[in-house]
């Protein structure tokens, strides 16, 4: 495994790779150590994509992914990843459309082990509310990416 830091306007990123794939993307923890970005290509394109996502830029990552999970998960995270920017989708109707419930969509949402590149933060409860969020500080990372995209939640 590989791994790099990207400061970004919702934290510091740690971005993980295996070869030639992303395997996750976390928010750096306070202890950890400062390191240059490795000189894996996938990393270097992870880093040069995220930047002009936040720059906005770019609308739809192209990067390979390996995406460690269940056969649903994994299912639940291709939907989102259909999400176009700045439109949301909600936990019920991803779940009608996986022949799911809810709560197993939100599940999946939470255990998405790539984070913005895998739009976990487009999935809204019933009604447009927020639902949840475990990345960065949980509900305001998630508004702050669903405002960079210019999604105004009510």
């Amino acid at each position: 495994m590989t791994i790099c830091y990207v400061d970004s306007p919702v934290g510091r990123l740690a971005i993980e790779a295996d070869h030639d794939a992303v395997t996750g993307v976390r928010w750096a923890g306070p202890g950890e150590q400062a390191r240059d970005k490795a000189n894996s290509p996938v990393l270097k394109e992870v880093a040069r994509q995220l930047d002009r996502y936040f720059a906005k830029k770019l609308r739809r990552f192209d990067l390979p992914l390996a995406q460690r999970g269940t056969d649903f998960q994994k299912r639940v995270w291709a939907a989102m990843r259909d999400i176009p920017y700045g439109e949301t989708a909600t936990y019920g109707g991803m779940a009608m459309a996986l022949g799911s419930g809810p709560r197993p969509v939100g599940m999946a949402c939470a255990r998405n082990p790539i984070p913005i590149i895998v739009p976990c933060h487009r999935v809204l409860g019933s009604g447009g509310k927020e639902g949840g969020f475990s990345g960065g500080t949980g509900l305001p990372t998630k508004r702050q990416l669903l405002a960079l995209e210019g999604v105004v939640l009510l």
